[in-house]
């Protein structure tokens, strides 16, 4: 994707409910997995989002509910984002003001580098490489805005 859609406020273009289609590249082994489900950004009490993702996971042929939360906060700059785990720990910044951010989260040995793209006012992806001594993966996921 080489255009990309410049964001004015991170926090305001998230807002509201995404579709979500996710693959798993297990780049070692070859194995593949998706991600299917929904994405619910509603306000926080006292500013920001909060991130409500729910779906069913298959990998290897097993399909598992799968879910997770994180925070977006208001960010340093306006229009950008801080983004935490549910127990308040920082996950990465998020800048969109270009429609393009690349982000790195340091985890144990292992360093998540995340790549974000918004296409138009309806669709974005991340990129997430995860590269370590017991992880070689690609987890790239498209969002759909819901009416």
């Amino acid at each position: 994707m080489d255009d990309f859609w410049p964001v004015a406020d991170v926090l305001a273009h998230l807002a509201g409910r995404w579709r979500v289609e996710r693959s798993v590249r297990d780049l070692a082994s070859g194995d593949e997995g998706w991600f299917e489900g929904a994405t619910a950004f509603r306000a926080l009490e006292g500013g920001g989002l909060l991130h409500e993702e729910s779906g069913t996971f298959t990998w290897q042929g097993v399909a598992r509910p799968a879910e997770r939360t994180l925070r977006f906060l208001p960010g340093p700059r306006p229009g950008t984002a801080d983004v935490r785990f549910a127990d308040g720990r920082l996950f990465h910044d998020l800048d969109l003001t270009s429609g393009r951010y690349v982000a790195d989260h340091p985890c144990a040995a292992d360093l998540y580098r995340g790549e974000f793209t918004v296409r138009d006012a309806d669709h974005w992806r991340t990129v997430w490489r995860v590269g370590g001594p017991a992880k070689d993966l690609v987890l790239t996921t498209d969002y759909v805005r819901r009416a």
